[in-house]
């Protein structure tokens, strides 16, 4: 495109946003309904991380200890409950995936997380009690029971280092990791432009824990995010936020090395948790409303938007409307089972996982201070 056609393009869609904006705010800001959405979120508890921001995943160790969670300036926390497991308790530290701390203080700084590191998704290791971390800017490690410095397992694939290393799961039968490159050319202080972008370079891997080889299973994936092994290890699920897909990927069976759409969601999926009965909690970032939608389909649109003087929270909001948690629960075939909201955001906002312990719903975000726990009738 020559650059007097990329003016024109870049100033109609500027007048048609603008457009859009003035012509009804309530319409493009006010997140979709789900049917069959139940409004019980409002009801969970919440448990503030002082000091500290983004709890993205959570996870229980294998004596059922926890959770532990990653933060914004690079730690990685255990809780220790009180008497009832929620009040009375605090937050202690855990692990670091890098060394370099002096400068990591402050609870929020983007800048700084390729420093100071970001770990996104957990998953313990039931066998061993070890902890596996995807740190976004420093890929894939392990850090023992005891906690402490990580040691880092995949840095790069291919020579080419991970960019937006950002969850997991273990297959401890095969010895394997499964886990996620979101880009090849966006990091995680940049997911709204991969998002509005139409960048397609995300990546399923495989990680061969005693050869130390990778595999790439899957390319292409528009924000490749969620990781979840099906219960019998026939398949692991891969959420491709961008599209609001879950994809799953064959391992066993006649369709093995084979991939297929496994469900779509309205809105962005996150991470995807298995329960112990074998469905699937998908976390929704956020749904997805009418200007989401434009954005997202037409990458020359979202391109054109981040030209504009629009900060972070600005964009996040054109992305994303009103502030909400959706978290949906998917059966073995992918068909919907529930919907939980917090249609209002009054209590959960911006959730990124659900994990199912005990009869609670534990709820991480990769943007609050705080979590939430939801009593399950």
């Amino acid at each position: 495109m020559n650059p007097s056609s990329a003016l024109i393009l870049s100033a109609a869609a500027l007048a048609l946003l603008s457009v859009l904006l003035a012509f009804n705010s309530q319409l493009l800001f006010t997140p979709p309904t789900i049917p069959g959405s139940q409004d019980l979120l409002t009801n969970a508890d919440i448990l503030p991380v002082p000091g500290a921001l983004g709890p993205e995943s959570l996870a229980f160790d294998p004596n059922g200890d926890g959770p532990y969670t990653g933060v914004a300036d690079g730690r990685i926390l255990k809780w220790e409950p009180g008497a009832d497991g929620i009040s009375g308790g605090r937050w202690v530290d855990f692990a670091v995936t890098s060394s370099q701390r002096k400068d990591c203080v402050r609870p929020f700084a983007p800048e700084m997380e390729h420093i100071c590191g970001r770990p996104l998704g957990l998953r313990f290791d039931k066998k061993t009690g070890d902890l596996y971390v995807a740190d976004a800017y420093l890929g894939l490690h392990v850090v023992g029971r005891t906690g402490g410095s990580s040691t880092p397992l995949v840095k790069e694939v291919d020579g080419q280092s991970l960019l937006f290393t950002n969850d997991m799961d273990i297959d401890e039968d095969e010895d394997a990791i499964y886990f996620t490159d979101t880009s090849t050319k966006f990091q995680r202080r940049q997911f709204i432009a991969s998002v509005v972008s139409g960048d397609r370079t995300g990546r399923l891997m495989k990680y061969d824990r005693s050869t130390k080889e990778v595999t790439v299973l899957i390319q292409g994936i528009a924000f490749a995010n969620g990781v979840a092994l099906s219960k019998d290890g026939s398949f692991v699920l891969v959420a491709e936020t961008s599209t609001g897909r879950v994809l799953r990927y064959w391992l066993k069976g006649p369709e093995a090395g084979n991939h297929t759409t496994f469900a779509v969601v309205p809105g962005f999926p996150d991470n995807i948790r298995r329960n112990s009965r074998g469905q699937f909690w998908v976390a929704l970032h956020a749904k997805k409303g009418v200007l989401a939608h434009l954005l997202v389909s037409n990458p020359w649109l979202g391109k054109t938007l981040l030209k504009l003087p629009f900060n972070f929270k600005q964009l996040h909001h054109l992305l994303v409307g009103k502030p909400h948690a959706s978290a949906i629960k998917l059966g073995e075939d992918g068909e919907v089972v529930e919907v939980l909201e917090d249609i209002e955001g009054k209590s959960l906002k911006f959730i990124s996982e659900v994990e199912e312990h005990e009869g609670k719903l534990w709820i991480g975000s990769v943007l609050m201070p705080f979590l939430g726990v939801y009593k399950l009738p």
